[in-house]
């Protein structure tokens, strides 16, 4: 897949075909174990009783791997995904154990910089869906890419 400079997206471009990732019970408590360790992610009794009434990955962990989607799928910007902020950001349902998330991506919004005429951004909504197409997780992310050199 080649890279994309700005001038590659346009507003309503998706992306799509990304890997899949299965999301295991230990993988869920290992990574909450070091990052989030709140007892609805590490304990399936303490998750019964709790808003998640089931052990729940941390949204961060859900976030770390759509990261890694992304950066694996089509979307390419030349230099990389490199974010200069989020506009939004949110989780509308838990990742369980077993299930298996993949990101979809859609270009908002195309815009040259006008104090680095060498760049400009792209505001990017990444949906992750579960197995059964339910988003997990939605952002609106706002990309630095590279202007295709002279």
């Amino acid at each position: 897949m080649t890279e994309r400079y700005l001038e590659d997206f346009e507003v309503g471009q998706m992306f799509g075909g990304s890997a899949r990732i299965r999301i295991d019970q230990e993988r869920i408590k290992s990574f909450a174990a070091e990052f989030d360790p709140q007892p609805f992610h590490l304990d399936e009794t303490a998750a019964s009783d709790s808003i998640f009434r089931g052990l729940a990955a941390s949204g961060w962990h859900t976030a770390a791997v759509t990261m890694r989607l992304l950066v694996e799928s089509e979307l390419k910007p030349a230099g990389g995904i490199v974010g200069a902020s989020f506009d939004d950001f949110r989780w509308p349902r838990p990742v369980r154990p077993g299930d298996e998330l993949r990101v979809e991506s859609e270009v908002l919004e195309v815009r040259p910089s006008k104090s680095r005429p060498d760049q400009g951004l792209i505001k990017v909504k990444t949906t992750t869906l579960n197995q059964n197409g339910e988003a997990v997780q939605i952002s609106v992310g706002n990309l630095i890419v590279p202007r295709r050199p002279q």
